[in-house]
This record gives C-alpha cells, structure tokens and sequence, in this order.
C-alpha cells in the first residue's frame, strides 16, 4: 500500500492548488470587467463566475477532512499528553494504545453517519446553489476522511505496538532535502 503513503498531501497540494487558480480566476475576471475596454467587458460580463467562490468552500472542506488525517499519521495532530506522559511506561502504553483505538472507534463512526448521511441525500435532488452539483459529493468527503483518519489511527496503533514510537512530526526537518543535498 506505498500509494497511500502520501495520499493526503497530493489530494491537499491538488485541492489548494485548484482553489488558488479558481480564485485567481474568479478575482481577475471580477477586475477586468470593471474596466470600460469595449467589447472585452462585454464579453467578460456575459461570463458567470459565481460559483468560484462556493467551489473554493468545498474544496476547503474536503482539505480540512483529509488533513485531520495528516495530522494522525504524522503525529501533528492535537493531544493533551503531560498526564500520561507522567506514568510509568506499561501503563503509559496501554492509555495511549486506548486513545488511539478511541480515535479510530470515533472516526469509523462518524465515517459510518457520514456515509448513511450521504446515501440519504443522494437519493434526493439537492444541488448547491451556484454550482449546481449534487450535494452528496460535497458531503462526500465526511466520510471519505474520516474513514481515512480512522485508517490512520490503526496505522498508528499497530506501528506504536510494534515499536513503542509514536509518530513525532520535526518542525525543522524538510522531506527531500536531504536528498537534494547528497546530489
């Protein structure tokens, strides 16, 4: 399952990029029709770009839901540990094989609302508004992430019974780099 190494950062580096060039688009096109250049703003009036904005808020959600998983398999997301951190290392280790089995328990939980939730809503005709896509893709993401963070949590787990390691996100490593340096 190599491919799924880094799956959450090229669906986020895809989705970033494609809001950044919609966004790009829609505010230029905003600019250059306010420009009396004639027949250029006429024909830049007669284009919609309406719905730029609510692509650009569904791609967002979709980044959020797959960075949530980011964050579980490299170790940067959220966790409160001093308390258990403080315990000795057998005990220590069974609170922190709990935490990440509750976090799997969760998000394969909520993956599985999300999916009914989807399924629901699939079978009805509700589009968005500018973009007119059914809703069910938007909300697809629900549970298309948290099925993957919940992946993520027993990738975590079974890592951590193997080797006792967490993973440990290094603000100051930069992945790649090390490789540029040695060519």
């Amino acid at each position: 399952m190599k491919f799924l190494d880094h799956l959450e950062e090229w669906l986020i580096a895809s989705l970033m990029g494609a809001a950044t060039i919609v966004t790009f688009i829609a505010v230029l096109h905003r600019y250059l029709s306010g420009f009396a250049i004639p027949g250029v703003q006429e024909a830049l009036i007669k284009i919609n770009t309406s719905w730029a904005q609510e692509l650009t808020i569904y791609m967002f959600v979709w980044m959020a839901k797959f960075g949530a998983a980011y964050g579980v398999r490299t170790g940067i997301h959220v966790g409160v540990d001093v308390l258990i951190n403080k315990l000795p290392p057998a005990r220590r280790n069974q609170f922190v094989i709990f935490g990440l089995l509750a976090g799997a328990l969760f998000t394969g939980i909520i993956g599985t609302l999300g999916a009914s939730f989807v399924w629901d809503i699939a079978h009805t005709d509700q589009t968005s508004a500018d973009l007119e896509i059914p809703m069910w893709w938007v909300y697809l993401a629900v549970p298309l992430g948290s099925y993957l963070m919940c992946f993520r949590f027993l990738q975590v787990t079974w890592a951590f019974i193997k080797t006792g390691e967490l993973p440990k996100h290094d603000h100051s490593h930069v992945e790649g780099l090390d490789d540029e340096v040695k060519a």
